[in-house]
Formats: C-alpha cells, structure tokens, sequence
C-alpha cells in the first residue's frame, strides 16, 4: 500500500494550520502489525516506509507505484531494524537483521522479503527509498560496523551519539545517506545548531519514545518557524528549506535519512539560535 505525500513550498507554511502542517510533513501509521506501509513523497521522491512482519514473510518488489517494472529498477533502500530480531531476504540472499542493523539494497533487486524470528517480538522495519542511477551491492550494517560520532554537551543537554551506516565512510550507495543517533542519558535536543541542507532533504524517524512521551520537532525557515507534536514510530520530511531540530518530553532515538545533490555529510548552513524566529 502506497500514499502520495506532494510536499509545501516554505512561502506556504505561514497559512497552514496544525492538521495541515501533519498532513504535509508528518508521516504517522506506518508501523501496523502484519502489514507493510509506503508513503512517496515529492520532496526528492524519498519513499519512506514501515513494515511489521509477524507469523508470515511481507513481501514486495514489483514497480507498479513507481512507474517502473520493478520497485529497484531505478532506485535503492535502506532498511533498519528498530524491533526484535528478523532476516531480510533480497533474491534469496538471506540477512540477519538485529535490533539497529540496516540493510542496504541496491539498484536491479527484483524481491524483498521481511521476517520476525518471533511473532511475540517482531522486527520493526524502517525504510528509506530513494532514486539511484547506479548498481551497488546489497550488504548488511551491523551496529558494531556502523561509524561514531559523538557530539553535544551534556551541560547543553544535547550529548548524543550519531552511527553512519550507508554513507561513503562506510558502505557506499549512489545518493542515499541512512544512519541512526541516540541522546545521552538527560539529553533532550537532537541537533545543535540548527541548520538547513540546501542540497539536500532528510526525513526523521523518531523511535524509542514512551507512550506518553513526545518530540517537539522545530521546522520551517529559520525567520518563519513552525514546530510539529512527534509520537513513537512518527516520520518527519524535512525539506532542503527547512530547519530541523528537537526536544524530547524523554528518552528516544532518531533515524535520519538524506538525499540530495551530494553525500558530503558536512555540506550544510548552520543558523545560531539566537537568530531564529
């Protein structure tokens, strides 16, 4: 199943309300037990999607949403396992997936199969697909591959941790960038400084949250600011104009997803706080 999400220009923000704002850049609903969810969205035709296999495999790979023969015909996927543990198949190349591990899947795959080892626990896939025009081979992240980075204060309260997974310093892909941070113990925001990727959209998937905790992601231009009210499991489409930072009500995890012009992870333009508005 495939929603369409079309994206805003950021002269738009300014009328919308909050329903509005969600339904252009929140994306809710994608983890339903025993079913797999798409959304395509026009912001750099990223698909984001979640799947929750429990007894039965969940399958896909044929094109028919993307206008193509097959899903992979032109595009490559970053899949990451936020749930117990699982095995996703790629043309019958089996990879075990723990809890934090991403797959990476390449341009010219033809079948993709999900799997929980245990119905109980099930894997929670998180999936970021983006346009690629080259063949790069499908290989398996594990967490203790993944490159650190730590960054923050602890005095600031944005001590965390950031893993690159898919990207250049680690395992290569054609535009996609996918990795994982986690806030230290009292640590609230999630970036610091804001700043905007001109060159390049992100999308936030906000996971590891209590079910009465929530995120408070600020977005829009740095003069014109709007903030959107994040539960467990939600997605954030952040476009290349718009800032993008958080604060949690406790702890979570984020996964950020990229593409864009370029994989230059320090490309981007840093605004101070006390600039914003």
């Amino acid at each position: 199943m495939m929603r369409t999400n079309y994206g805003a220009s950021p002269g738009d923000i300014s009328g919308m309300d909050t329903e509005r704002l969600r339904a252009e850049f929140l994306v809710d609903g994608l983890f339903r037990p025993g079913a797999i969810e798409f959304v395509y969205t026009h912001i750099d035709r990223m698909i984001v999607g979640g799947a929750v296999p429990l007894a039965n495999p969940l399958l896909f790979g044929h094109g028919a949403d993307v206008g193509t023969e097959l899903f992979f015909t032109a595009r490559e996927m970053g899949i990451a396992n936020l749930g117990g543990g699982g095995t996703v198949t790629v043309d019958g190349r089996r990879f075990a997936v723990a809890d934090r591990d991403i797959v990476y899947i390449g341009r010219g795959a033809r079948e993709v199969a999900l799997e929980s080892d245990d119905p109980e626990r099930p894997a929670h896939f998180y999936m970021n697909s983006v346009p690629a025009g080259a063949e790069i081979p499908h290989r398996l992240i594990a967490k203790g591959e993944a490159k650190p980075l730590v960054l923050g204060e602890e005095a600031r309260a944005n001590k965390r941790t950031l893993r690159m997974y898919i990207h250049p310093e680690v395992a290569p892909s054609c535009l996609l960038l996918m990795g994982i941070t986690d806030l230290a113990p009292g640590s609230v925001w999630n970036t610091m400084p804001p700043h905007l990727h001109e060159r390049r959209m992100e999308a936030y998937c906000y996971f590891d949250l209590g079910a009465a905790d929530r995120v408070v992601h600020l977005m829009g231009r740095p003069d014109n600011t709007r903030h959107l009210i994040v539960a467990d499991g939600d997605v954030v489409l952040s476009p290349a104009w718009s800032i993008h930072m958080g604060a949690g009500t406790g702890p979570y995890a984020f996964v950020w997803g990229m593409t864009g012009e370029n994989q230059a992870y320090t490309d981007v333009d840093p605004v101070a706080v006390k600039d914003l508005r």
